[in-house]
């Protein structure tokens, strides 16, 4: 497998020495004790940058000089020699957050002491110091000074048990993962170093960590888990950049402080983004001042690795280049570039390790992913380096969702395999996605609902707008677009929203404080384009509250995109077999293409079913008018309700196409679609969507759709054939047991905030409703087993009454 830190060469290393010096033979100097254990040691091997590091033998020395002590030092704790199943990620995640160390010396000592930033304080503001004393720095680990460099300009320690023990804020396992794996401790004989890297800006030991458990993820008869760790220990600006602060309308990743040095009587919380500093040039200030496009002080470089497959380098490359309009609207030209790396021989100082680099690492694992985590300094959130995860399984994923949400028109996503020029497509999507991440940008979730669901099956449209405004949305490919719609665009690009993310984020003010920057520009920049639904910042959450601010949706009406989307699923089911055929294979590939279609339909129900109890949010300052939090109209709500009844809760026959299902299981069918089914109904009737109901009732009386309209509309739909007589298929037998399930779990609700609502009333008299109709309805049933379906939930529902007297 490989690795996400790729190491080269000793020869390649800079500054790399492997002296073997003898002691001066017949002096009458002293030998000192530095020339002893260090100068004169035999198979010493040194490597020089911010720390000076030897090993001798097995044993690893830092030398840290009188510069290096009490400096704040950036700690990243990555996993570098991966094991399958122990977490989602693989080779190159972090293992621990980012942290900030500094050396200090006490006596003959060294301490290693771990530094905060969430609570801060000017230097020069008399409550610095109190904050220092509320704040007190936590010994990590003590060093004896094994010696001293002759001039006393550096002190040496042995570091060999620091990444040899179990230290936690180093650690490759959380007490969540120590306990699910049955880890007994720290295996100190079978844990070690295996080399150490020193750059200009940063020192780099790589270590394995070998722990002792009893239901280990991965080679369970060793009783062994070994992971490999790379600490990076990287140097934070002399100068710090000036911190832009952050705000909730627009999307950036952030860094939180307490700062009691603020105006305020409280102690308040500042944010600021996380962003690359770009600076116009010394020479070039006056044209950038005049509107001219100028070059920053230091372009945002991303090399490829160079283990990545040749031909998808042209397309991973365009993805970094695609953001430089964005830039250019900034202010700035020619500011990011991605580049192929180096060759030993075009630059041997050139490593993936020296944090001076930021490169689009290639890892072949099974992952179907890719992630641009950014490494940051804490104090002003500039971005000091980015290393993107590219999994090569990243390819299966994007050939599942393209087949699934265009095949239906687009005659290019019709096979298991595309063609490059395909598939490059969309890993330059995937990768202009991921390095927007690496410029501070997060998903913004409400950025799809901009464009009206018809006007994305418009070619004109589509060609000139994309699918959403934001490539950092979940809008994937274009799941609304019908056959014969002609050229539409099948995916988001770079889009406005991006380019004015960009704006706000690195175009240079001349402002000399976070606080007048905001005041003078930024909140004015936000507030020109506050109506705009083009510029709106949605951010992803778990459970969305928000139906216009989900993931994987389009368009601004989830009902009429998912009828859409299903009418296309309803097309791609019927040539499965064609379109995953391949000779001598066996059904695989059809088989997991149709999960897709299931998964895909699922996808539509939640995008649809968050509209109900839904409550949009638009977010504003005080000197915004309007309100923040709006409920979703009852008639949209209504119309929700009645797409679920009739897209999933009447059985989906269109689903069980016998040709596909007979050629990959033996069963299964039923159990998929009550999954399903099940699924939708428990995210329906979740308790905090159904508070909301009745909150939005209590507020907005007949205005609302009200908690008693969700029952009555449910209960309708699901037990529609007690009125219309009809038998009731194996599918829908499944679905109203369940219902009743449902309403008996809700009426076991326990917690205070369900408990004392209206909630189990309308369970319970939704249940009572039910009684009488389904005892006349199983007398009147000319059908033999629906007619013994209908009997057992009226004594299932008396029972459940019963029980509750």
């Amino acid at each position: 497998m490989l690795c996400l830190f790729i190491w080269v060469t000793p020869a390649l290393l800079l500054a790399q020495k492997n002296e073997k010096t003898s002691p001066p033979v017949d002096t009458a100097e002293e030998i000192s004790d530095y020339q002893k254990i260090i100068t004169y040691a035999d198979n010493r091997e040194t490597e020089e940058g911010l720390f000076t590091v030897h090993k001798i033998d097995d044993k690893y020395y830092f030398e840290l000089t009188e510069d290096i002590l009490d400096k704040e030092i950036l700690v990243v704790s990555r996993i570098s020699g991966h094991v399958k199943n122990l977490n989602f990620g693989g080779a190159g995640m972090k293992a621990r957050p980012q942290q900030v160390i500094r050396w200090q010396k006490l006596d003959d000592k060294i301490l290693l002491r771990s530094v905060s930033y969430n609570s801060v304080a000017d230097f020069n503001d008399p409550i610095y110091q109190s904050v220092r004393n509320n704040n007190f720095e936590p010994v990590v680990m003590t060093f004896d000074i094994k010696t001293m460099k002759d001039d006393s300009s550096a002190y040496v320690i042995e570091v060999n048990k620091l990444f040899t023990t179990d230290v936690p804020m180093i650690g490759a396992l959380y007490d969540s993962a120590r306990k699910r794996f049955g880890v007994k401790g720290l295996d100190k004989s079978r844990s070690l170093i295996v080399h150490a890297k020193s750059y200009p800006k940063n020192t780099e030991i790589r270590h394995i960590l070998t722990y002792n458990g009893s239901k280990l993820p991965d080679n369970q008869l060793t009783g062994a888990l070994s992971i490999e760790m790379n600490q990076s220990f990287i140097e934070l600006p002399d100068d710090p950049m000036q911190p832009r602060l952050y705000d909730p309308r627009v999307g950036y990743f952030s860094i939180r402080q307490i700062d009691y040095s603020l105006d305020e009587q409280r102690a308040a919380t500042r944010r600021y983004i996380t962003r690359w500093r770009l600076e116009p040039k010394e020479e070039d200030r006056a044209a950038f001042e005049r509107g001219e496009l100028v070059e920053p002080k230091k372009q945002i470089v991303y090399y490829i690795d160079p283990a990545t497959p040749e031909k998808w380098i042209p397309y991973i490359k365009q993805g970094v280049d695609d953001w430089q309009p964005a830039f250019e609207a900034a202010g700035f030209k020619n500011a990011i570039v991605g580049k192929i790396a180096p060759t030993p021989e075009e630059n041997p100082e050139w490593s993936p390790e020296d944090v001076r680099f930021s490169v689009i690492r290639y890892i072949s694992t099974d992952i179907q992913n890719a992630q641009g985590p950014h490494v940051h300094d804490p104090r002003t959130g500039e971005i000091l380096e980015s290393d993107i995860l590219w999994y090569h399984n990243v390819m299966n994923l994007l050939r599942n969702w393209f087949f699934v949400q265009t095949a239906a028109y687009n005659k290019d996503a019709r096979n298991v395999k595309f063609k490059d020029e395909v598939m490059g497509r969309l890993i330059r999507f995937v990768a202009a996605h991921e390095v927007g991440h690496t410029l501070g940008l997060p998903h913004n979730m409400g950025s799809s609902v901009a464009y009206p669901v018809d006007s994305l099956r418009s070619p004109a449209f589509t060609q000139k707008m994309g699918t959403a405004p934001s490539i950092m949305d979940y809008a994937r490919f274009n799941h609304v677009a019908q056959p014969g719609d002609g050229d539409v665009s099948l995916m988001p690009d770079i889009g406005i929203y991006d380019v004015w993310s960009i704006v706000y984020g690195y175009k240079p003010t001349d402002a000399t404080s976070p606080e007048e920057e905001h005041k003078k520009y930024l909140n004015d920049w936000v507030k020109e384009r506050a109506d705009d639904p083009l510029y709106r910042y949605g951010p992803q959450t778990r459970n969305p509250v928000d139906p216009t601010s989900q993931t994987e949706d389009l368009g601004d009406d989830q009902v009429k995109a998912s009828e859409y989307g299903i009418e296309n699923l309803k097309r791609i089911i019927p040539n499965l077999i064609e379109w995953s055929a391949a000779e001598g294979k066996d059904y695989q590939d059809l088989q997991e293409l149709h999960g897709q279609v299931i998964g895909q339909l699922n996808k539509y129900m939640r995008h649809v079913g968050t509209i109900v109890g839904g409550v949009y949010e638009y977010r504003k300052t005080y000197d915004q008018e309007g309100a923040v939090y709006t409920p979703v109209e009852k008639r949209r709500q209504e119309e929700a309700v009645a797409f679920l009844n009739e897209q999933l809760f009447m059985t989906p026959d269109w689903l069980l196409d016998q040709n596909v299902l007979s050629r990959i299981q033996a069963s299964g069918a039923m159990e998929r679609i009550r999954r399903l089914q099940v699924s939708t109904l428990n995210r329906l009737f979740e308790g905090d969507r159904l508070n909301r109901l009745m909150e939005a009732q209590a507020m907005n009386g007949n205005k609302a759709y009200t908690l008693l309209d969700l029952f009555e509309d449910t209960s309708e739909g699901i037990f529609a054939e007690l009125n219309s007589g009809a038998a009731v298929d194996p599918f829908r037998r499944n679905l109203q047991r369940a219902y009743i399930e449902k309403m008996e779990a809700l009426m076991n609700l326990k917690e205070a905030k369900y408990d004392q609502t209206d909630i189990k009333a309308m369970a319970r008299g939704t249940l009572m409703e039910l009684q009488k109709p389904l005892k006349k309805a199983a007398k009147r049933q000319d059908n033999e087993v629906s007619e013994y379906h209908l009997m057992d939930l009226k004594e299932r529902v008396d029972g459940i009454l019963g029980a509750d007297k």
